[in-house]
């Protein structure tokens, strides 16, 4: 037996819809999915970019563009994941710390373990000294993402982020 909507359509014909729409959605979904990654790495090799040209104009504000230990700096900075396309975040692994991380990294897994609940990016980012306006949460809220997205935080269904044990050996 067939049921009548409101407005003559048939709950088969819904049905039928919402399947479709799902569908739609679900492949919008997986393009965009695939879009953010992209991003992700771009994000990366300008983060990588940004430590190059920041240690090179230090270096000639200081006058010692030309020195050794800056050039073998620099070489070890352009030679680092985040370079590229080498992940910035490794996939943690269990013999692996946080000193594998970059610094920014290393310093919200210092707040995350602190805290003795999940905390949201919003407070990460107070912690950071960043603020709480959008365009100062979203980057460690995004930086939180990858952690966890690489194994080194858990992310709650609230978007919250605790810290993980570390990996046995």
């Amino acid at each position: 037996m067939i049921a009548m909507c409101g407005k003559g359509l048939l709950v088969v014909d819904v049905l039928v819809w919402v399947m479709q729409r799902r569908v739609v959605l679900a492949d919008r979904a997986e393009r965009l999915r695939k879009e953010l990654a992209e991003i992700d790495v771009e994000v990366a090799r300008l983060e990588a970019a940004e430590v190059v040209i920041g240690q090179f104009i230090e270096a000639e504000r200081s006058g010692q563009a030309d020195d050794a230990a800056v050039a073998e700096e620099l070489e070890r900075v352009t030679t680092t994941p985040g370079v590229g396309g080498m992940l910035l975040v490794p996939h943690r692994e269990p013999d692996m710390d946080d000193s594998a991380l970059p610094a920014d990294y290393q310093a919200i897994m210092k707040i995350v373990a602190a805290a003795s609940e999940p905390v949201p990016a919003k407070d990460v980012s107070v912690e950071l000294g960043r603020g709480t306006q959008p365009g100062q949460v979203e980057p460690i809220r995004d930086k939180l993402r990858r952690l966890a997205d690489r194994g080194w935080l858990h992310r709650t269904p609230a978007g919250r982020f605790t810290a993980l044990p570390q990996p046995s050996v």
